[in-house]
């Protein structure tokens, strides 16, 4: 199943995809662009986010990487004030000259998970999401851990537009995913290709901390990030579980 969070006509609702659009849970049928669209989680708690989880994307990184990669995911934490819905705006710094889009999974929790296994991992998923996760490169202290500037910014974690329930998703570690800009596509990469996929991640986290309902884990993106200017249109695309479009301004 396939649901959304969006604002009409002064309210919060819940919505369905629908041929011409989506439907409200009260029947009404409606277009994208006539409703305001809301992270489709309603009440998203801890964001946890992957740096370097593809290994193309760390290679094509590697000239500016300052340290040795550890076998261990790299891991940083985010506040839920970074998130915005889809076709939100995102505002790109003046004084940046290198912002780029992440194309991320990203999976959120359905039940407490403490110390799980990796092959019972899976169970504690609610459903999956696609993120853009924006990085200003300006601001990185290094690229080996990204400093809260560059990713905890307000609106620059970018989640839906669907929240797509596990069941649907037999495997993860099967989606291919690609980003436009403007039309044309810059990103290309497939989930079996994460060096942590999101079974063991699960399996990792759970082992020191807590994992809650509406926890979110962003699984991190492949090799591909092109520098972005004020009124792009970027859209990120996850098969079988969503387009994710952002403008920047």
């Amino acid at each position: 199943m396939k649901t959304a969070r969006v604002a009409f006509a002064g309210a919060i609702h819940s919505a369905t995809p629908h041929a011409q659009g989506l439907q409200l849970a009260d029947g009404r049928v409606l277009t994208e662009d006539q409703v305001v669209w809301l992270p489709p989680l309603t009440e998203p708690g801890t964001i946890i986010a992957l740096g370097l989880n593809y290994a193309d994307h760390a290679k094509e990184l590697a000239k500016e990487l300052s340290s040795k990669a550890s076998d261990e995911p790299l891991v940083f934490l985010k506040g839920p004030g970074s998130l915005i819905g889809h076709r939100g705006l995102t505002r790109r710094p003046t004084d940046a000259t290198f912002m780029h889009y992440e194309c991320e999974l990203a999976v959120v929790i359905g039940r407490r998970t403490r110390r799980v296994q990796a092959a019972d991992a899976l169970a504690h998923v609610a459903g999956y999401t696609v993120c853009n996760d924006y990085a200003v490169r300006d601001y990185l202290e290094n690229w080996y851990r990204p400093n809260l500037r560059v990713k905890n910014r307000d609106g620059g974690t970018v989640l839906g537009p669907w929240l797509v329930s596990a069941d649907e998703v037999p495997d993860p570690q099967a989606l291919s995913l690609r980003t436009l800009v403007n039309g044309q596509r810059v990103q290309q990469g497939h989930t079996s290709d994460m060096i942590h996929g999101v079974a063991a991640l699960i399996e990792y986290l759970s082992d020191f901390m807590t994992l809650q309902p509406g926890d979110v884990i962003l699984t991190g993106t492949p090799e591909g990030t092109v520098n972005c200017q004020a009124g792009d249109q970027i859209v990120c695309e996850i098969d079988g579980i969503g387009q994710l479009l952002n403008t920047l301004y």
